[in-house]
């Protein structure tokens, strides 16, 4: 696909942004059982409430014990016998639910997306960015796209001296937005300083700025396009190999609604049924008008048919009258 955009001059890949969502997995939390022995939830909540002394604990004392534990969901204590892959995580309206993670790469300059990685959710953005990184950069070298990727945009969520550090290293430009931890101390680590202060000076300045914004319009939307109007914010099967041919698709037809609208006008099917719709209201409208034109013909013609039958005489005596 990205050969056909390249072809097109529709992908650059020069500058690209990073960014992250989790999908709710087809599995219900209800169903976790221990990593351990195999125990499910309500099993696990039996055993320590007769621990404690409770002999046939109800549903109202194991919501009682449950609700004062700590580290209840630990990803190294539970997981699904039908999904393994799917990780506890907090979705994006503060539930919490198993679910995957899937990280865009993102052209800033014409909002194709170039990559699409599924990770476990509990994988943090810092650790999930070099995986996605090589996969652009092996798409774009794929495509014979010259020059590969030079400079990369990132929220606060990717921010550290390793990340930073490595992109310098592959003598790429970071753009990453950079959060509040107060005073830093840089002894005996001068290429993180180095690295750090040169992101944080690139981030100040104009383009910084610009690019930051672009960031929020560009990689957030092709998130929104593929999985909120897109209807995959939860998916339907399970594993990750799985998960990652259906969000492939979901990326792939993101670019072709690129395509579409840069030689038709048009970026979705509905859009395109709405011009040939209008389309034909128009030929409508304009058999309607040739039709009253053609009405309108005929008549002067009659008219003038009429006036040329008309006997001259009565018209020389009433001119000399």
């Amino acid at each position: 696909m990205l050969g056909v955009l390249a072809r097109h001059g529709l992908v650059e890949g020069r500058t690209i942004a990073i960014d992250a969502t989790t999908l709710e997995a087809n599995a219900a939390m209800r169903s976790i059982v221990r990593k351990d022995d195999g125990r499910t939830y309500d099993a696990f909540l039996d055993d320590l409430a007769k621990a404690s002394g409770i002999e046939t604990p109800t549903r109202e004392n194991r919501a009682k014990l449950d609700k004062t534990r700590k580290k209840k969901g630990s990803n190294d204590d539970w997981t699904h016998p039908g999904d393994p892959d799917a990780r506890i995580a907090k979705m994006k309206d503060g539930r919490t639910h198993l679910a995957h993670k899937a990280e865009h790469a993102t052209d800033l300059d014409t909002t194709a997306i170039v990559a699409v990685t599924v990770q476990p959710a509990d994988r943090g953005d810092t650790t999930s960015v070099y995986e996605t990184l090589a996969e652009a950069s092996d798409h774009l070298a794929e495509a014979h796209i010259e020059g590969g990727v030079q400079e990369v945009v990132l929220d606060k969520g990717y921010h550290s001296n390793d990340v930073l550090s490595g992109l310098t290293e592959l003598g790429m430009r970071s753009y990453a937005s950079e959060p509040d931890r107060g005073r830093r101390r840089w002894k005996d680590n001068e290429q993180a300083r180095d690295a750090v202060y040169a992101n944080r000076r690139r981030m100040k300045g104009a383009r910084g700025q610009r690019l930051r914004k672009r960031r929020g319009e560009i990689a957030e939307r092709s998130h929104a396009h593929c999985y909120e109007t897109g209807g995959l914010r939860r998916v339907h099967v399970r594993r990750h190999e799985n998960v990652a041919k259906r969000v492939l698709l979901q990326a792939a037809t993101y670019n072709l609604a690129l395509m579409m609208r840069a030689l038709l006008g048009v970026g979705t099917p509905k859009g395109l049924a709405g011009r040939l719709a209008a389309a034909l209201r128009g030929l409508a409208a304009l058999d309607r008008v040739s039709h009253a034109l053609l009405r309108l013909l005929a008549a002067l013609v009659e008219s003038i048919a009429r006036l040329i039958e008309l006997p001259r005489g009565p018209r020389v005596r009433l001119a000399a009258a």
